[in-house]
This record gives C-alpha cells, structure tokens and sequence, in this order.
C-alpha cells in the first residue's frame, strides 16, 4: 500500500508540474517587445489611389455527418455518426464558432473572404483587411504583418473581423468541449497566407482614385435590435465607393454597419458569412427578384465592416425580418432571412450612394497607433488562456497586448477598437442603473465620435484583435441585485475581459484623438 501511494503521489507531482510547464509554455508573449506605434501628421493634400481585393478562405468540410437529436452538436454518445470524407478512418470537424461547442460545419453555403482595401496618398499606404472570421487575435494580426513583404510598401495594416457566428473557430473557444481549443492550426495558416495575398493584390491594383461618401442614417433601424437595456443603437450605415479616376469604374466599396451577423442562428451548421455575403453580393452584383435586375450593382470589391456590434445588437430570432419584394415577414431563422435582411442593406446602400454627401480627390493620412496593456480580470478567460485555449500569450502575468488606431483622410476620420463595443460608448447616453456593481458617473465620456474630426465618422469594431465585450464600467454586472430588473447578470461581462477595458481603452482614444485634433 505504501509503495502504490508513494506510486501515485509522484505520478501526480508529475502531472501537476506537466499542467505548471505547459502553463507557463501557453503564458509566453508570442512577440516579444512588439510595439506598433506610430504618429504620421500630414501637412500635404495630394492626389489618392485606391486599390482592392478579394481572396477565399473558406475552410474544406471533409466529413459530412448526421444530427440524430437535431441539437446542432456533433455527439457520438446521442447516437451522431459521420461519413468519412477523405478515408482516414476519423472525424475531421471544422468548428464552428459562436455559440456553442461541439458545432461542427456539416457543408459550405457560400464562400468565406479575406478582403482588402489598401489607400495611399503618396506618402502612407494603409491597408485594411477584413476577414470572414468571428474574430482574430493581435498575436494572428502581427503574424499577418510580418509576412506582408516591404516591397509592398504598406506602411500600416488594420485587420478586422466580420464576427460571423457561422465561421470556422479562429479564437479557440469552441471547440469539441470547453477545455479544447477549436482552432485547426492549418486552416490558421491558411487564411494568415490569403489574408497576405489579398493585401498584395490590393497593392498591385492601386489606381488614382476618387473617394465618394455616403450614409444613411436610420433606414436600416428596422433590421436590427439590441436585446438589453438601455436600448442604444448604431444603426447608421457609412459607405465609401472608390472610383477611378481613370475610367470612372468602381474599384471597391467599405459598407460599415453595426450588428452581429448571426440571423441564422444556433442550430445552423453550413459555412456562411451570414447576411454580409448578400450585402455584398447585392452591392457588387446588383439586386434581382427572381430573374429581372431591379437595381444595378457597383463592381468592384464590396467590403463589410462591422462598427459597435456590442450590447447585443442582433437580428434576433424574435426580430422579423421584411422580404423586400415579397412584403414576407421572416422570423425563424433561415438563409431566405439571411438574404432578405442583406438585400434591404444593399439596396439602402446603393440608394445613398445615388447621391453622395462628398467627393474626396486628394487629401493625406494621418494616422496614429498606440499599443495598450490591458489586464485579464475574467476568471475563465485567465483558465483559457493558461490552458492554451485563448492562444494568444500574455505581456506580464494576465496582461495582454493589444491596440488601438485613429487616423484621418480629409473629412473622414477613423477609429479602430479591439472588441465588441457598446453603442453608448461611440455615440453617447451610458447610464449608471440602480443594481450595477460600481456606484460612479459614467467614465467614458465624452463619447468616441464626439471626439473625432471630420464630417464622416467611421468606427471599426473588433480591429487588430477581439477582445470581447467592451462595457461601460458604470453600468458593469455581475452582482446582485441586478440592474433594469434582471433576475440573472448580463451575458455581455461573462464575454469581457473585466470591467477596467472600456476605461482603460476609452483613456487611451481620448488622448490619441486630442493629439490628432490638435494638428493643423
């Protein structure tokens, strides 16, 4: 007996101290002393060029497999079986990310995309990559960065993510079970190359270019609803349609909207990008009922951009949505909700567009990056990260890198936010509810686009990272007696790093906007 405790004594000092090792292994900064700093003020006005592309990144589904409960998780146990597609004798998932573990893909509805837009004043050349993707890790972006060649010339890349929750898993959280990563560190590699190759692309199609701005501010109010209070939106659309100005075609066109693109919901299993693949498709291509052509589309490269998506705002299943031909109200969620709810979007988009609010033929960039610390106050988030779930290293114990960007290219101005920030951060009217964790004033105040110059006001959410949710502290909820009459917390802080980000990255954009402010 002696012996078999002494046995198992040692083999669990053995384990533990393999757990401590591979901890310590996952906790490693995967760049160390990166920084990407940077200040560029431009005096000058010159002549732009713009320049667009588009590269696939949709994931290969081998295996196919049959739901026998209908629950939308691949389990063995409730009698699901597979069809092995490439004869290895296994099942090779591709986890789909968003909702739930277990989810994996059961086919490809429509094509995934790595789409950029590279701008250039003849000075600063500013790429801005946009993935198919629920998010992508400042560790991952870095990695894009330095693969892009300097021959390229681009002096900054923006990588940002649509937030698709119909996408492969590129964050890890959704995997076969809440302890396994669901990143497939091939697919990985994969959209880091193509992401490369759309930027070059991009680079190798610049041409002299006009820039035509349009918004429209409250028709697409209707398709989307934010599911807690208070009830603050961002329901805006900002485009910016780049024409040459060699033979007056479209090279590409940015649609920024806020919300998250998950219309179909938990229990779909094909690969999509969700409704932006039908605004973009209907941008590009035009907007059909049935066989006839209602309305033409732009050409070009059609990008979609998501801004302040947190809070939740959602076309959710309790939303209907309108056929715009039909009159039909769509509720369950379904692809034809999916392609109704993209189809309104593109049509209000080419309507603004009809009519620009302004015209942007020389101008210059400035730009200003600033790399934050910021700390892991999330008890999950801390496991998953010293488990290697959350692959993305830390800067100092539970610290992680991340960062921020603000830039101006004549009457528009930019600012980029790591995350799923709430719409009152960015347009104004936090609250501090009876039942929130923290008595205080509001903290982030004055609001993002209050501080911003310009005329046009682009914010683009989950940019150079995903951090989670970015919540205004003074309205922070994890505590009973719970605010606006909840019986439970908000979901929104179980998915935040803790209730520091917001302050912490709201500070930080008020000093790099009054810096940007001040230049003449």
């Amino acid at each position: 007996m002696k012996k078999f405790l002494t046995g198992a004594g040692l083999l669990l000092l053995i384990i533990i101290a393999g757990i401590l090792f591979t901890g310590i292994i996952n906790l490693k900064d995967r760049h160390p002393g990166y920084k990407a700093d940077m200040k560029i003020i431009s005096r000058h006005s010159s002549p732009l060029k713009a320049g667009f592309a588009a590269m696939p990144i949709t994931p290969e589904v081998t295996d196919r497999w049959t739901d026998a409960n209908n629950d939308a998780r691949y389990r063995p146990k409730d009698g699901d079986t597979f069809t092995d597609g490439n004869g290895n004798g296994k099942f090779d998932p591709v986890w789909m990310a968003g909702f739930s573990n277990s989810r994996a893909a059961n086919g490809i509805h429509d094509d995934l995309w790595a789409r950029t837009m590279v701008l250039d004043d003849g000075q600063t050349r500013l790429a801005v990559v946009v993935l198919d993707a629920i998010g992508f890790m400042n560790c991952d972006v870095i990695d894009v960065r330095e693969r892009i060649p300097a021959s390229a010339g681009v002096t900054y890349t923006i990588v940002v993510s649509t937030h698709s929750h119909e996408c492969p898993d590129l964050l890890g959280l959704w995997g076969k079970s809440p302890f396994k990563t669901g990143v497939d560190d091939d697919y990985m590699e994969y959209v880091k190359d193509q992401a490369v190759k759309s930027v070059i692309s991009a680079v190798n199609n610049l041409k002299p270019a006009s820039l035509k701005i349009s918004e429209d501010p409250t028709g697409a109010i209707p398709l989307v609803k934010d599911t807690r209070e208070p009830e603050v939106m961002d329901p805006g659309l900002r485009i910016i349609r780049a024409v040459s100005r060699e033979d007056g075609n479209t090279l590409g066109t940015l649609i920024a909207w806020a919300d998250h693109p998950e219309t179909l919901w938990s229990r779909n299993l094909l690969v999509t990008s969700d409704f932006p693949h039908f605004v973009r498709e209907g941008v590009e291509k035009g907007i059909r009922k049935g066989d006839s052509l209602v309305m033409a589309g732009t050409g070009g490269v059609a990008m979609y951009i998501n801004g302040a998506i947190g809070g939740l705002m959602t076309t959710h299943p309790s939303l209907p949505v309108r056929d715009p031909f039909t009159g039909q109200e769509l509720s369950e969620p379904s692809f034809e909700k999916a392609e109704a709810q993209g189809k309104q979007l593109a049509l209000l988009a080419l309507n603004a567009m009809e009519k620009p609010a302004a015209e942007i033929d020389s101008a210059g960039i400035s730009l200003i990056v600033r790399t934050i610390t910021m700390p892991i106050q999330n008890k999950m988030f801390k496991l998953a990260t010293f488990l290697g779930i959350l692959d993305r290293g830390t800067t100092g114990w539970m610290k992680m890198r991340s960062e921020l960007a603000v830039f101006t290219l004549g009457s528009l101005s930019f600012a980029t936010l790591p995350g799923e920030v709430y719409p009152e951060i960015i347009n104004g009217g936090i609250e501090t509810p009876d039942g929130a964790d923290f008595d205080i004033e509001p903290v982030e105040v004055p609001s993002v686009r209050d501080m911003m110059p310009g005329k046009f006001k682009f914010v683009f959410g989950l940019a150079n990272d995903e951090t989670g949710y970015l919540i205004p502290k003074s309205q922070w909820d994890v505590r009973s007696p719970y605010t606006y009459g909840r019986n439970d917390a908000p979901y929104g802080e179980e998915n935040s790093l803790g209730p520091e980000t917001a302050p912490l990255i709201h500070r930080n954009l008020k000093e790099m906007l009054t810096e940007l402010n001040l230049q003449p």
